[in-house]
């Protein structure tokens, strides 16, 4: 019997793009996986809807997908994800291109779907949801030979103003330290050398299943394995760091030294009304804290303008902030007003031209501070983690750099390397993002 041919895309977050692993590996057994659109019999699109932007990416990705069934192979079209868990079977209604769609806890039943739709070829919507399932499962990685995320919690409990996550993933709740690290190791025998922990909030893990946070043991734990040489964590909310994790990160060789904390923005009056649990002071406090204890640490962050309320003073306090502070990487979003949210009724919306206007503003003072910083880098020597070659250069990342959001480093003059290798590189040139650099020779 023939195998049907199935192709993914995944759009979104690193959360999003484990459940699409996740999915390939269900599958793996009874179809055929392919990255070809033209040759996939059946393509499923795992989408984001997280913002505006997200949501249009999804739909015109589903669109340009249905191209495939006018056209080539394609004979069942489904969509997943958080743009179907949101909207449902209204999804299903607007368009007509889809035959199945699935909500976010509603993957390890895809094959029976598939065979279902496959047999009567009536559509099917289904967007059950429960608070207790985490998807788990073997995955096929996409993240290449060296690297893999790694889920260690599903959904969140913040509940900030402007987010839709919680309705759409549910409360917040850990894996078992047993489950993440069985799972990592794995990984590692796979030949993945570098895991990165992710959640909605990674600094909250464990506190609703062993009543108080264990990200520091759980750290401990994974790098016992041996032949796991990075553990980067993402996502640690300023509030929830506490001291354990910082001594772990400090104290153990594989942790690296890089913290990716969304502080959303820093005047007090904005911060209340994100219901964000932290203050100005709090969060400088943090940064300060974290630099004293761990002095090469890399600090990335993501920032939100145009926030309902958000006047050009409250704008100016961000911006003094990003250019005073000088944090190695940040990522700068438009507020999205989402349906369903509290903010999206809040008084005195901001306009879309001004929240284009100060996200560029902030974008600009963060390149110069990452010039200043980069600048700095030339003459020193990192352990890089290689990735790839593009035919000219081999392409690798050092510990303060996640990735596809913080630049790489290309390496001149390497001869035979291997993706997963880890070498010493000395910084020689920078561009824009990127380092140059060259394998450096120890003396003899």
């Amino acid at each position: 019997m023939k195998k049907y041919k199935v192709g993914l895309v995944s759009l979104g977050c690193d959360k999003n793009r484990i459940d699409s692993e996740i999915m390939l590996g269900s599958m793996s057994e009874n179809y055929e996986i392919t990255n070809d659109p033209i040759k996939a019999d059946i393509i499923i699109v795992n989408t984001c809807g997280f913002i505006e932007k997200a949501k249009e990416e999804s739909i015109n990705t589903i669109l340009e997908m249905a191209e495939y069934k006018k056209k080539h192979n394609c004979k069942l079209l489904i969509a997943t994800g958080c743009l179907t868990q949101r909207y449902g079977s209204e999804l299903l209604e607007l368009m007509p291109e889809l035959d199945i769609i699935l909500g976010v806890n509603d993957y390890f039943k895809m094959n029976i779907y598939i065979e279902q739709f496959i047999k009567d070829h009536k559509k099917i919507a289904k967007v059950d949801y429960s608070d207790e399932n985490i998807n788990q499962g073997n995955r096929i990685i996409s993240t290449g030979k060296a690297t893999a995320y790694l889920r260690i919690a599903e959904g969140c409990n913040n509940c900030c103003t402007y987010c839709i996550i919680p309705k759409i993933r549910g409360k917040y709740r850990s894996r078992t330290k047993e489950s993440i690290v069985k799972e990592a190791k794995e990984l590692a025998d796979q030949g993945i050398k570098e895991v990165i922990l992710i959640a909605q909030d990674t600094t909250r893990y464990g506190t609703d299943i062993y009543g108080e946070k264990k990200l520091h043991e759980l750290m401990h734990d994974i790098a016992e394995i041996e032949s796991i040489e990075w553990i980067r964590v993402l996502y640690c909310y300023p509030e929830e760091i506490y001291s354990e994790m910082i001594e772990e990160m400090k104290n153990n060789d594989k942790i690296c030294k890089y913290v990716d904390l969304p502080i959303q923005h820093i005047s007090n009056s904005i911060l209340r009304k994100m219901a964000r649990k932290t203050t100005k002071q709090d969060i400088i406090d943090k940064i300060k804290l974290l630099r004293k204890e761990i002095p090469d640490i890399v600090l990335r962050t993501s920032l939100i303008v145009g926030f309902p309320g958000e006047t050009e003073e409250n704008f100016i306090e961000l911006k003094n902030f990003v250019e005073e502070i000088k944090l190695d990487n940040l990522g700068v979003f438009t507020y999205s007003q989402e349906e369903g949210t509290p903010a999206a009724k809040m008084d005195n919306q901001v306009e879309e031209e001004v929240k284009e206007r100060r996200r560029n503003e902030i974008m600009q003072v963060q390149h110069e501070v990452a010039e200043e910083i980069n600048n700095l880098k030339v003459g020193n020597i990192y352990n890089v983690l290689i990735e790839g070659y593009n035919g000219r250069e081999y392409i690798g990342r050092s510990f303060g750099m996640a990735p596809d959001v913080d630049g790489t480093i290309l390496i001149k003059n390497a001869d035979k390397l291997n993706v997963g290798d880890f070498i010493k590189v000395q910084i020689t040139d920078r561009r824009e993002y990127d380092l140059i650099g060259v394998v450096f020779n120890e003396p003899s």
